[in-house]
């Protein structure tokens, strides 16, 4: 069938880490690799309960905070310096906005609670249909039903939507219920390969 809506994942693909020196210098600081306060920020347990929204990510940086030793009031200075290194691409944006008025666009994010604050702060939240985000929807990828909820937002068949995302684990569910998965490797292809389907 023909794909009627397009869902991007954000961490890894519409908002990468192209500049590692800052999150570098924050692990060296602590006397860690910078895979262990990677891991910390992003795969310990009060990550896992901030992007399923049971704690807030205010929250979660008052936990890394602790768990470095840092008094809670470094706890926004401490985020600030972990994603310093972060860069939105202004061109996947551009191509979603290019694209909405003829597919719907969605976001499939695992994220905390101000992902939505940050996009609307950033100025890309029109390129954009719907979002759905993990802390708000109360599941994570790669959950059958956050795929679900997003579909339903969309009003497609898993058949009519294509979804991009960094990591094969939610490439393989989002296909297994038929969505079409296009694994993100780079920009350049990765639009190149969506305008041949979507023409």
């Amino acid at each position: 069938m023909t794909i009627r809506a397009v869902f991007f994942d954000l961490g890894g693909v519409i908002l990468r880490t192209e500049y590692q020196a800052p999150r570098q210098a924050l692990a060296e600081r602590f006397s860690m690799d910078y895979a262990d306060i990677d891991k910390l920020v992003f795969r310990s347990a009060s990550a896992a309960r901030a992007s399923v929204g049971e704690i807030s990510e205010a929250e979660h940086w008052l936990n890394v905070a602790q768990t470095l030793k840092l008094p809670a009031s470094e706890s926004e200075r401490l985020q600030k310096e972990f994603f310093a290194g972060d860069v939105i691409d202004r061109e996947i944006v551009a191509f979603l906005r290019s694209i909405k008025s003829t597919h719907t666009t969605g976001l499939i994010s695992n994220a905390w609670s101000d992902l939505r604050s940050y996009i609307v702060r950033e100025k890309f939240d029109d390129a954009f249909h719907f979002m759905v985000i993990s802390a708000e929807a109360g599941v994570a990828k790669p959950a059958e039903k956050i795929y679900r909820i997003a579909l339903e937002q969309a009003q497609v068949q898993p058949n009519e939507a294509a979804f991009v995302d960094d990591v094969q684990e939610n490439i393989d569910a989002c296909e297994s219920l038929g969505m079409l998965g296009i694994r993100f490797t780079d920009s350049e292809s990765t639009l190149k390969r969506l305008k041949i389907i979507l023409s």
